[in-house]
């Protein structure tokens, strides 16, 4: 009776409570409206189904290396991550191949670009620094390369060291590198060079000894063994017939022969042998000559090139002597003031360093003190005409002559409107649709340039004037377009006007 009667208060007990709100607030106690959209989402992660670690990603911060190079950004304009967002193998591809030949203002454009302060794009490694060593030896640039190694830290790795100890031999600095090898020998896997380097540090017993080694164990071909046992024991081959030079040396073996008493020819090197004949151990006509070689590529300062021009008179007559001349005779022409002879010498002058094919180099010396020469006739046009070639062409703009053949077009494409102007050539034409204020810009450069890939853009409208130089005017326009875009207008002018006035190139 008395589990009857709880169950019946209980019964009774939650009717009443079934007649009272469960909430103070009304419109808690309303049912939810039945419709396809989910409830409450709760903004919690997922939980897991096993005791197990979940997987974690791991980014490591980006660390950004130093830039490389030996003029300051601030000086070339150029950012330091100039190479952003490009493969490292497209640029060092470019680098090493984008033909500068013919063009001084393509070849001084990439000397900036080589040079400049840059680093490398995020985990590419040395790809685009060897590149740049590579490329500034090609073009006989030896003591930059140098120098460019030295800053990056030669001993770094091997491959840095390869090109710096290539510098080295052909500068005549091999001290400071085979110091360096001698400490560390696992610097270099040449065996020649570890015996070059003992015999430079008068490590005589040692130099022989790997020598033996070398033949015993059979290390190095037997040119290479032949040249060292010479370079190492000179008293036994003295009657002995001279070795028979390799076809393609490297600097090693250039230095090895040298050594021994048989130095090798460097006219039908690759120019970087070249700067070796510009050390005073050389005579004054193999300098001459290098000097004339290297500055063809634009890897020898004018001053140096005049410097050697005017160290004695001329030992003889005709090739390079007579250029020797010439030049000299202009000099002396320009320091008497006397218009009668410079008007003579001038044109001499000039054609020399036509035959030379120095001529910008000749303009960068002789563009000022020809403007302030009183020359007329055929003599002023000719000076003129030098001066547009030199970094002074925005001022020879402004004088002019009168008459003369492209003179008034030529005259508006160093103020950088030569729309203005008729064009005398179809290179004139497409030059003048280069600096157009609709000119476009390629569609594959203008993308580069969104993406903030500056210095493969620069390299890639560099092979567009190469190739508009070579006929195909469509590119000329381009790449003069592609210039101007990124503010390399002065580089546009200058490789403009020295396509139109060194033509005949």
């Amino acid at each position: 009776m008395r589990i009857k009667a709880a169950a019946a208060g209980v019964m009774l007990a939650g009717s009443a409570f079934a007649n009272e709100p469960l909430a103070a607030i009304d419109w808690l106690n309303q049912p939810q409206p039945r419709s396809g959209l989910p409830g409450t989402v709760l903004l919690e992660p997922p939980v897991t189904g096993t005791a197990a670690l979940p997987p974690i990603s791991v980014t490591p911060l980006e660390t950004l290396l130093p830039p490389v190079g030996l003029v300051p950004a601030a000086a070339t304009g150029l950012p330091a991550d100039l190479w952003r967002g490009s493969s490292a193998n497209d640029v060092a591809r470019l680098i090493e191949t984008v033909p500068v030949r013919g063009n001084p203002a393509m070849q001084a454009l990439l000397f900036t670009l080589l040079l400049s302060e840059s680093r490398p794009p995020p985990a590419t490694g040395d790809r685009i620094l060897l590149a740049r060593l590579d490329r500034l030896l090609a073009l006989g640039a030896t003591d930059p390369s140098q120098a460019l190694a030295e800053h990056a830290g030669p001993t770094d790795s091997k491959a840095r060291f390869a090109r710096w100890l290539d510098a080295t031999l052909l500068t005549g600095s091999e001290d400071a590198s085979c110091a360096a090898l001698t400490a560390s020998p696992h610097l270099s896997d040449s065996y020649a060079a570890r015996i070059f380097c003992a015999a430079r540090r008068s490590d005589w017993p040692t130099a022989a000894l790997m020598l033996e080694t070398a033949h015993a164990l059979e290390l190095l071909p037997k040119n290479q063994m032949e040249l060292l046992d010479r370079f190492l024991n000179p008293d036994l081959f003295e009657l002995a017939p001279p070795l028979r030079r390799p076809q393609d040396p490297d600097p090693l073996t250039f230095r090895l022969f040298e050594t021994i008493g048989e130095p090798m020819p460097t006219a039908s090197l690759p120019p970087a042998f070249a700067a070796a004949d510009l050390r005073d151990i050389s005579g004054w006509k193999a300098q001459l000559e290098a000097a004339e070689r290297l500055a063809r590529g634009g890897a020898l300062n004018p001053n140096q090139y005049l410097g050697l021009f005017s160290a004695r008179k001329p030992a003889a007559s005709g090739g390079i002597w007579d250029r020797v001349a010439a030049v000299q005779q202009l000099e002396s022409d320009l320091a008497a003031g006397d218009p009668d002879a410079l008007a003579r010498s001038l044109p001499r002058a000039w054609d020399a360093m036509q035959q030379a094919g120095t001529e910008t180099v000749f303009a960068d010396l002789f563009a000022e003190p020809l403007a302030q020469a009183k020359l007329t006739g055929p003599a002023a046009a000719l000076a003129w005409r030098i001066r547009l070639l030199s970094p002074l062409y925005e001022l020879a703009a402004h004088d002019a002559p009168e008459t003369g053949a492209g003179v008034h077009f030529l005259a508006a494409l160093a103020q950088g409107r030569p729309g203005g102007s008729a064009a005398p050539s179809p290179v004139a034409e497409a030059i003048a649709l280069g600096f157009a204020a609709d000119a476009q810009v390629p569609q594959a450069i203008r993308q580069m340039l969104d993406n903030g890939q500056l210095g493969e853009a620069i390299l890639r409208s560099m092979v567009l004037f190469a190739q508009g130089a070579d006929g195909n005017l469509g590119d000329l326009t381009a790449a003069l377009a592609a210039f101007r875009a990124v503010g390399l207008e002065d580089t546009a002018r200058r490789a403009s006007l020295q396509l139109m006035l060194l033509e005949h190139q």
